[in-house]
Formats: structure tokens, C-alpha cells, sequence
């Protein structure tokens, strides 16, 4: 594994890239309140979004007054980029939000302060981690009290970048690293290659197979390492956004129109983000389009629906093929049994937001 592939001659793509919609909280609570749990606004987002991508739905009301959801916001830029940005170039990082928001934000909005000048680099990164992007699991972030999420409004009403901790550059260093190996089990007739779960059970880690994200960039990566490839990802680094069935999403029985469809930060075939509902101007909403696949129909009413029709991953190239050495194979023990990824204290921690969910739609209560 490299972190550049500059040196390769005719690289190729890695076939690594996934669903972004919630896997593991499905496989506790069931499709249906994954769904209104992903689409509980920011607390949804914190407590479910989890492969790398997030989003936030947009929701203004209606000629009668009726609150409803308009458009979806889906990001995959990571915590990462931000954070460095805002530390070295506070004027560049005005422009990104710009971008996004349509507006120039107030330095209070995005640092907490008048005049992030005033502070060296450090301060900067706690003032902007503080209000727009959480600690994202950084020890010298808790220990200045930079909470997990951001306690500004700038990128919790809206979807700037993702801020979870899970979906960090740490994590998806990681997980490419670990899949980018020849993991094979002796056998009789000589080495083959190691199953998912005889890797993820051998390292026990047997947990990441509860996700879109995990188990396909594990898979992706040792069948490069079994064509004695190496890997490297592309530059710039990141997960972007890689397909969208948009055939599937119809308006007044008819395909809903480019204009819905707002790509942005980055470049064809290599978007980090993506926009999608009705302009403001017309009296048209996320619910009034629906998802067609075959005979079945039904209302789009939040973001949850449309990441499960996109693909996101990131850019990683291999090189040419070659062999593989007999001293470069990882061995492991074979292994028949079950995975048992779903662990009991994430069941409860989706069950306790339920809980929190069904006490939050009270009639008293709002």
C-alpha cells in the first residue's frame, strides 16, 4: 500500500465503492425505523451515519404552513480537509462555505469569535473544531474540551462536511491498509485465498462486516493484493460520490429534471457532494417524487431512501499485476463458522434512540 501511485505504470481503478445508506443499525432495528431514525434531522446524522457519508434534509413549509421536506444535502468530505483549512487559510475557507450555503458566513459562525486572525494556528483549530466540526475522536482536541459535535448551527442545520468520528481519514486509512494484503488459508492443494469471514474473524473484527463500507474495501483490496497489485490512493484523497441511479427517481410519472440534480465540490466522476430536491421558487417537494423500482412505488420523503441508490468510495489505483511471492502471502486459519457482527451494546444505543424518538413525537412535546 502506497499513499501515491505515481510510480505506477497504467494503473487501474479498485472496485471499491458501496451504498451510503446505514447497514449496521438495520441489521439491529429493522429497515423501517433505521429510516426515520437516519432522517431525525442531526441527531439521525450523529447517532446513524456511518459509512462514510452524511446528509441533512431540508425542510420548509408548504403554501398551507405544513413543514415538509424539500431537498436533501449528501456530503462525503472529510472532517480532515476542513479542519486544515481553517487553521492555514481562514479567507479560503469563507469561500468553500460560500459555496455550499449561498452566502458568506460571519467568522462567529464558523470559529465562535470576531476575528480568527487574532488567534495562532492552534486556537483556530479548537475555535472551528468547537463550532463547525467536533473533536473527530483528536486527544488533543478532548483535552481542550472541543466537544464530539460542534456547537455551532453552520454544519448541523446544514450538511458542510462530515463531522462524525467514525467517518475519519483515520478510519479509512485503516481499513484500505488492512484489505491491501494477500490473505490466503493452507490447504491440501497448496494456499487459497482467504474468505471475508475467516479475515474479519481471524483479526477479530468480526463487527465491520455490519456495514456497506468495511467489508467492501477488505474485499477490494486483497483482490488487488491476490494479482500481486499494490495500491495507492488517488490524489486528492478522499470518498467521493461514484453513482447514482437517478433513473429511478420520477416526478409526475416522468425522469425529475437536471436542474434537481446539483453536483458540487470537485469534478465530474469525482463529486464530494450532491444536492437534491426542488428549488425553493417552486411549489414542488421531496415527497411529491417518487421511487420507481420495477412494479414498485413509493414517496420519497428523506435522504435515507436516496443513499440507498449511491454509490460512494474512494479513488484508490492499483498497479500492474505481477506475482505473488510465497513469503508475501498472510496466512490464516480456515474458518466455517458464523459472523456475529451485530454487537449488543449498538443494538441498544439505536434502541435508546427509538426510545428518544418516540418521547420526542409526543403531542406535548413538539
Amino acid at each position: 500500500m502506497r499513499l501515491e501511485a505515481s510510480s505506477f505504470h497504467n494503473p487501474v481503478r479498485a472496485p471499491m465503492k458501496w451504498f451510503g445508506d446505514p447497514l449496521q443499525p438495520r441489521r439491529c432495528i429493522g429497515d423501517e425505523w433505521t429510516q426515520r431514525l437516519a432522517d431525525w434531522g442531526d441527531i439521525g446524522r450523529q447517532g446513524l451515519h456511518h459509512e462514510y457519508c452524511e446528509y441533512t434534509v431540508i425542510h420548509i413549509p408548504d403554501s398551507s404552513g405544513r413543514l415538509r421536506p424539500k431537498r436533501v444535502q449528501v456530503t462525503t468530505e472529510l472532517r480532515e480537509y476542513w479542519v486544515c483549512v481553517a487553521i492555514h487559510d481562514p479567507h479560503r475557507l469563507s469561500a468553500m462555505a460560500q459555496e455550499i450555503l449561498g452566502r458568506e458566513p460571519s467568522w462567529e459562525e464558523l470559529y465562535g469569535i470576531k476575528d480568527p486572525f487574532a488567534l495562532n494556528e492552534k486556537q483556530r483549530e479548537i475555535a472551528f473544531s468547537t463550532y463547525t466540526a467536533g473533536h473527530g475522536n483528536d486527544n488533543t482536541l478532548i483535552n481542550n474540551k472541543v466537544p464530539s459535535q460542534p456547537i455551532g448551527k453552520l454544519n448541523t442545520e446544514q450538511a458542510l462536511f462530515m463531522k462524525s468520528p467514525i467517518n475519519g481519514l483515520d478510519d479509512l486509512m485503516y481499513i484500505v491498509v488492512f484489505g491491501a494484503k494477500p490473505y490466503g488459508v493452507e490447504t491440501d492443494q497448496g494456499i487459497r485465498p482467504a474468505t471475508r469471514d475467516e479475515i474479519l474473524h481471524y483479526y477479530k473484527v468480526e463487527y465491520l462486516a455490519c456495514h456497506h463500507a468495511d467489508p467492501n474495501v477488505v474485499l477490494g483490496g486483497q483482490s488487488a493484493a491476490l494479482e500481486g497489485r499494490t495500491a495507492a490512493f488517488d490524489n486528492p484523497m478522499g470518498i467521493y460520490l461514484r453513482s447514482f441511479a437517478q433513473q429511478l427517481f420520477r416526478y409526475q410519472n416522468a425522469p425529475v429534471p437536471d436542474r434537481w440534480i446539483r453536483w458540487s465540490r470537485g469534478m465530474p466522476g469525482m463529486y464530494q457532494r450532491l444536492e437534491f430536491g426542488p428549488d425553493d421558487e417552486e411549489e414542488i417537494y421531496l415527497d411529491d417524487i417518487s421511487i420507481w423500482i420495477g412494479a414498485n412505488k413509493e414517496s420519497l420523503t428523506g435522504g435515507y431512501q436516496l443513499l440507498r441508490h449511491l454509490e460512494i468510495g474512494p479513488l484508490v489505483l492499483l498497479s500492474e499485476p505481477s506475482a505473488v511471492d510465497e513469503q508475501e502471502w498472510v496466512r490464516l486459519k480456515p474458518y466455517s463458522g458464523a459472523i456475529h457482527c451485530v454487537k449488543p451494546e449498538d443494538c441498544l444505543s439505536f434502541r435508546k434512540l427509538i426510545l428518544q424518538y418516540e418521547a420526542a413525537k409526543q403531542p406535548n412535546n413538539g
